[in-house]
């Protein structure tokens, strides 16, 4: 243990910042199971007895009256020589349970591991903290959220680092999903040399965008004054399934390419059928049509004109398969209401009108297209994460790979795949140094066909030139058969041979372009 006391630690440079304090304490018998909903990318395991440094610096950035807090754990015996840095969730940078479950996975397998809370003491509840005051956005707080401070817990990282082992790290990862996908991609354009390899998935890269559009299924129930019953959208999603399923060759109970499924929910309103939550016979009501017919397309104007992408058949709306759906409800006996999920009001409430008072029930559509388009004005700037332009990433060596659930049911995956896209403009073989895996049946970040092997391909690129192909995933189909199957590197999707007949063999697959 020795080494672990604050004065081993030099105070380390951070522009524009001073250091407020260093604090070193030593944490042993550290036991956690870890399962890949805590750490994207990898697989889970069993965290015994593990002994490390912990090491908190605390800085403050001149004129801006923060406190900003990075951790780092610092692995006692059997370092691996590398840092693997992790990233947030939600509204969360870091430093809470979320980030200290990625932690406590990447502890376990040697590496040194660090977090930071962007000056933010309790990210889960912004109405603490993105407000000044009524009116008044917190600008600072909402740009560390954001990601200006990103690259401070890099260098503090590495200085720690350098300071505790006498060395700097061989290399240097950063993990996430979601929120962390974000920030790693945040990363890769903003400070390409800070990260040797970026695995980043389920990016959360438009925020102003897809956060605020969660509501628009809610906007239209509100308007209508109707609200379906979840069973009536679980049974739209089951119709959908059974008529895109078998496009790809397989019966499975998995559209394995949703987006291209163009299910009309409309013939089949006045329908009866069999609700099994509460095992009786409902009627479609064309409302449940509407509703799920408006998350599949996404929001649009007055005029019919986009403003964001919408849900892939298949996914959960009604939240009762995953928790949260964009168009869920409560209902009793005899009445429905809507539950929306909280961070697309609260981000009507909090960043948009700046009121947490206001009524988002009472928001009209045109009302709603307005606040979007506000939305992107006031924060791409400060939460985007979506510049196409990774050339200073691509020549520094970095490399990164993402994989995005296709059934994502926060983050529609045509924003990734719109993005991928882009970068070609800038690095016309963007497959030389990123490489995306769309998710067949997969929510968001977790769940049923999750890759655990992201993070171990992305090391073997960076460390040994292993250039990524296939990945393989386990999807458990409707009959709760188990699946192996391959993921390709987007814009291929894995194709069933026919003759080799196995649909639950990964070796009856192969890679096509779509």
């Amino acid at each position: 243990m020795s080494g672990c006391e604050p004065s081993t630690f030099t105070q380390p440079t951070v522009q524009g910042a001073t250091v407020l304090s260093v604090s070193a304490q030593v944490v042993t018998n550290y036991s956690r199971q870890v399962t890949p909903v805590y750490y994207p990318n990898h697989n889970g395991l069993d965290v015994q007895d593990a002994s490390f440094c912990n090491v908190t610096v605390s800085y403050t950035n001149e004129g801006q009256d923060d406190l900003v807090s990075v951790e780092t754990w610092l692995p006692v015996e059997d370092w691996n020589g590398r840092l693997q840095a992790a990233g947030g969730s939600g509204l969360g940078p870091g430093r809470f349970d979320m980030s200290y479950g990625n932690m406590a996975g990447a502890i376990g397998e040697g590496y040194a591991t660090t977090s930071t809370d962007a000056g933010i003491p309790n990210p889960l509840d912004p109405y603490s903290w993105v407000l000044e005051s009524p009116g008044k956005a917190n600008e600072v707080l909402l740009r560390h959220w954001g990601g200006d401070i990103l690259n401070d817990m890099a260098i503090i990282a590495k200085s720690v680092i350098r300071d505790f082992y006498g060395k700097p790290p061989d290399y240097s990862y950063f993990n996430g999903c979601s929120q962390g996908g974000r920030q790693g991609f945040e990363m890769a354009q903003k400070y390409p040399t800070a990260y040797d390899g970026i695995a980043a998935s389920a990016p959360a890269i438009h925020w102003a965008q897809w956060a605020p559009a969660m509501y628009w299924p809610q906007v239209l129930m509100n308007t209508l004054g109707e609200y379906p019953h979840g069973c009536e959208l679980d049974y739209l999603t089951y119709l959908a399934i059974r008529e895109c399923d078998g496009n790809d060759g397989v019966i499975d109970g998995i559209i394995s390419d949703p987006i291209a499924c163009f299910f009309d929910p409309f013939p089949y309103v006045g329908t009866t059928f069999t609700c099994t939550l509460e095992q009786k016979t409902m009627e479609l009501s064309r409302t449940a049509a509407i509703i799920a017919n408006a998350s599949w397309t996404g929001p649009s104007d007055s005029d019919g004109d986009f403003i964001w992408y919408g849900f892939t058949r298949g996914t959960d709306l009604s939240g009762d398969a995953t928790g949260q759906g964009v168009a869920a409800t409560t209902c009793n006996d005899t009445v429905c209401q809507g539950n929306p999920i909280a961070l697309g009001y609260q981000w009507f409430q909090l960043f948009v009108q700046k009121d947490p008072a206001y009524d988002t029930t009472a928001m009209t559509p045109e009302e709603f297209a307005e606040m979007m388009r506000k939305s992107g004005e006031e924060y791409d700037s400060m939460v985007a994460s979506s510049d196409p332009d990774l050339t200073g990433f691509y020549q520094a060596g970095g490399k990164m790979m993402t994989y995005h659930g296709m059934y994502d049911q926060f983050i529609p995956i045509q924003a990734t795949e719109q993005y991928y896209d882009g970068i070609r403009q800038f690095v016309p073989n963007v497959e030389d140094f990123y490489r995306f895996y769309e998710v067949p049946g997969l929510a968001h970040c977790f769940g049923n066909g999750q890759p655990t092997t992201v993070f171990d391909a992305l090391r073997a690129w960076v460390e040994n030139g292993t250039v990524p192909g296939t990945l393989p995933t386990t999807l458990i189909d409707a009959s709760g058969t188990r699946n192996d199957r391959i993921l390709c590197p987007y814009p291929e999707r894995a194709v069933f041979i026919e003759e080799c007949g196995n649909s639950a063999d990964a070796a009856c697959f192969t890679c096509a372009a779509s």
